[in-house]
């Protein structure tokens, strides 16, 4: 399901210095669960920790986060120079430069483009620790407004799975009516039923013994759990889809088992359905 959320934390030393990290997170629809993340360069360890919080909360949808830090009166960076990379790959450089027979002068930008010549200060260093704890409240808080928004998406969704899904049980309703109409009919003329009464007795048979009364025993279940599923409070995307296989399992059992036009005709209305929730619960987390 689509979303976006945003969160925003911020720490004051006691010099009056000040960080500030924000965490923006979107989500779009995916039958898995795919994360993207961008960090600091001064946090770049954290990423493993970071995807492990965002697992936590959240299972399906593609998800993108980008967290950005603002220092206001600080210096204090918990990066470091390793003076003897930096040097390797000014050589390094230099010999490349050389034997290309280039005449450009080497630039800054030039060494900083190997991130290897910044080391993370220890984890236990005050600046680090501060600046990953400030991290995961913004990212707590942007994941906290992006399930907001995909739950008020998710209650437009389940009204419209409520609604085909009702409609999928008139529809079975008709395919019932049809099949039994179907053999009644058979019955009728059939000259070795002499009497209204015989008539009667073969009816209500065929009401017990109906072809395809298993597959709409089934099919209702199946609905039935479906519904329970939606309305449930734990994530449902899942088994909602193999919810769905069994239904169109069913649906398609009763429309081979059955050569009438009026039977066909809703078979082909609750497929159609059954493909339109099938589509939607992809989304559904």
């Amino acid at each position: 399901m689509t979303g976006f959320g945003r969160g925003e934390a911020t720490h004051t030393l006691d010099s009056g210095a000040s960080v500030s990290i924000s965490a923006e997170i979107r989500s779009v629809n995916s039958r898995f669960i795919e994360i993207s993340v961008r960090l600091p360069r001064t946090m770049s360890e954290r990423e493993l920790e970071c995807r492990e919080v965002i697992r936590k909360r959240l299972e399906r949808g593609k998800i993108s986060v980008n967290f950005s830090v603002d220092r206001q009166g600080t210096e204090d960076i918990p990066l470091s120079l390793n003076e003897p990379v930096a040097k390797a790959y000014f050589n390094l450089l230099d010999k490349l430069r050389t034997a290309t027979g280039l005449t450009a002068e080497i630039q800054l930008r030039d060494l900083t483009s190997f991130g290897d010549i910044f080391t993370t200060e220890d984890r236990a260093s005050n600046a680090a620790a501060i600046e990953w704890d400030l991290a995961q409240k913004a990212l707590s808080e942007a994941i906290d407004q992006l399930n907001a928004m995909r739950k008020s998406e998710g209650g437009e969704l389940e009204r419209d799975l409520r609604a085909r899904v009702a409609n999928m049980e008139e529809q079975t309703i008709e395919i019932e009516r049809h099949k039994l109409k179907e053999r009644v009919l058979e019955l009728v003329n059939d000259p070795k039923i002499l009497n209204d009464q015989r008539l009667e007795l073969e009816i209500a048979l065929l009401a017990q013994r109906l072809d395809i009364t298993e597959e709409i025993v089934r099919f209702r279940s199946h609905v039935k759990f479906f519904l329970e599923a939606m309305g449930a409070p734990e994530p449902a995307g899942r088994k909602l889809n193999f919810i769905l296989q069994e239904m169109n399992r069913e649906v398609n059992t009763m429309g081979s088992k059955t050569s009438a036009a009026e039977v066909a005709q809703h078979v082909v209305l609750v497929k159609q359905e059954l493909e339109k929730i099938r589509e939607q619960v992809q989304n559904i987390e």
